[in-house]
């Protein structure tokens, strides 16, 4: 078809309101989607500490930094509850980085617990293959205590109803019963205790429940283990706070004045914290020999020391102190197992290359966790840092703890992500309390005397020996199997 010049001027005259028209529609649009995004920031009420959490903390510490900064600037915070938004921004690898709120910050911290029944369950599975629902370990004061329940004793029914591992099996039907009942309170247990009596019992959880790190510091004399010489020290440490050095200055004073040389410390459940306790436990540990010189180095990312000297390597060498009450050991034994986690490892990590094979690990393989956090606070003004310090936390409503730095000791050698191996494996023995009949302790104690390690014969109390397969749903779930599992945090921060 063939259309003359009029024509199509007429034809483009007829188009160009249409034009018009049509270029107007995007700009509309544009605006309600902006007035839209901005009612949606409006009705989020933790949308400014997303955007501080990302601009201010995840844009400037985080350990992955450069891999993720593009990706997250797109994200838009109204789109996730706080928590997912933090889980949003981790790098693909990152199993390690997490947060909560003030509630449980300050319950960490303090060591104050609210509605709990002061106790720590877990099972026999690997090598026994028992699926019984054991006490790992019991806080003193818990609502458990009076009734005999100990380390060892398994719970063998709730809220009246059966839940026992025996002929029967541990269904999942079990596991349910157990699942659904356990946070009620008041609530009706049976136990099967450590000296095999059975007990019922209603009990109420504890309102509060203030603990320490210390949960056992005990001295093993040459009466209570064949062969035994000397005094050796049992250290049961449960977690590195803070605000509980003077848990580690007890415990260690109790040692030395009993002349300890040989020391035991069970790790096992420990999944690191704040890098001020593991320094002082460092200066009972280390030799003489070792003081003034490295543990650990802190290894940042190139922006953030680019931005601050503070933060280069040379900067974050943490050096073992002068303590004039340091033990002067001649060998010590980690107890290690799953749990063990972060500034645990680090320990350990650090002391090696002062102490060679007067070093050993017992128990099972540690979690493996190379890096370490910086405790961001949400308020995070200078003035909120301050009074945070002053452990005035009226404000406080989020802690961040992003992956912000690598830890390596001074042969420049990483904790494995895939965790320690132990000198000598042992599984978790939930049938008998911390004493020298304990698999570990015990294993330590006999490697002291002969110079090795007495070999494993616990009976598996299902399966055919070794190593017993996992049935699919039956496990409970424990602390360290939560991915964000152990910390090593250091309250340093320039403002």
């Amino acid at each position: 078809m063939k259309v003359n010049c009029k024509a199509r001027m007429a034809l483009l005259l007829l188009s160009l309101p249409l034009l018009l028209m049509l270029q107007g529609c995007p700009d509309d649009e544009e605006k309600k989607e902006k007035e839209l995004e901005q009612e949606k920031i409006k009705a989020d009420a933790d949308y400014d500490a997303k955007a501080f959490l990302r601009t201010q903390y995840m844009d400037v510490y985080y350990w992955w930094r450069d891999d993720v900064i593009d990706r997250n600037a797109a994200l838009k915070p109204y789109d996730y509850d706080i928590y997912g938004f933090f889980d949003a921004m981790l790098y693909k690898d990152d199993r390690w980085s997490w947060m909560c709120d003030k509630e449980y910050y300050i319950s960490d911290e303090t060591g104050v617990y609210t509605g709990t029944w002061g106790v720590s369950l877990g099972q026999a599975v690997e090598y026994y293959g028992d699926y019984g629902i054991r006490v790992r370990f019991i806080y003193p004061g818990s609502p458990f205590e009076r009734f005999g329940v100990t380390r060892g004793a398994v719970m063998t029914g709730i809220a009246g109803k059966n839940i026992a591992d025996d002929e029967t099996g541990f269904s999942s039907d079990k596991l349910k019963i157990f699942q659904d009942n356990y946070d009620k309170s008041p609530q009706t247990f049976t136990f099967r205790l450590a000296d095999g009596r059975d007990t019922t019992f209603t009990a109420s959880k504890a309102t509060t429940l203030s603990t320490h790190t210390n949960l056992i510091t005990r001295i093993i004399r040459p009466e209570d283990f064949p062969g035994l010489t000397a005094p050796v020290g049992y250290f049961n440490y449960l977690a590195f706070k803070a605000n509980f050095l003077g848990d580690i200055d007890e415990s260690m004073s109790m040692f030395r004045s009993n002349g300890v040389r040989s020391l035991i410390v069970d790790l096992r459940y420990n999944g690191g914290g704040d890098s001020r306790a593991s320094d002082t436990l460092m200066t009972y540990l280390a030799p003489r020999s070792a003081v003034g010189k490295p543990y650990v180095v802190r290894k940042h990312n190139s922006y953030l020391a680019s931005l601050d000297k503070s933060f280069q390597d040379e900067n974050n060498t943490e050096l073992v102190g002068s303590n004039a009450a340091a033990l002067d050991l001649d060998r010590i034994y980690f107890i290690t197992g799953a749990g063990t986690a972060s500034a645990s490892e680090m320990v350990m990590n650090g002391l090696k290359p002062y102490v060679g094979d007067k070093l050993q690990m017992v128990g099972d393989t540690t979690y493996g966790k190379p890096n370490g956090m910086y405790v961001l606070m949400y308020p995070g003004s200078n003035s909120d840092y301050e009074a945070y310090l002053k452990e005035d936390f009226s404000k406080l409503k989020w802690v961040f703890l992003p992956i912000a730095f690598f830890n390596q000791n001074s042969r420049g050698e990483s904790i494995p992500v895939d965790g320690f191996i132990p000198d000598c494996y042992r599984p978790d023995d939930l049938f008998h309390d911390f004493g020298v009949e304990e698999e570990s302790i015990k294993a330590c104690l006999t490697h002291l005397v002969t110079g090795a390690y007495p070999a494993f014969t616990a009976t598996p109390r299902r399966g055919n020996g070794t190593k017993v397969a996992v049935r699919p749903g039956l496990r409970m779930e424990v602390a360290e199997d939560d991915p964000h599992y152990g910390r090593y945090t250091v309250k340093k921060r320039d403002f």
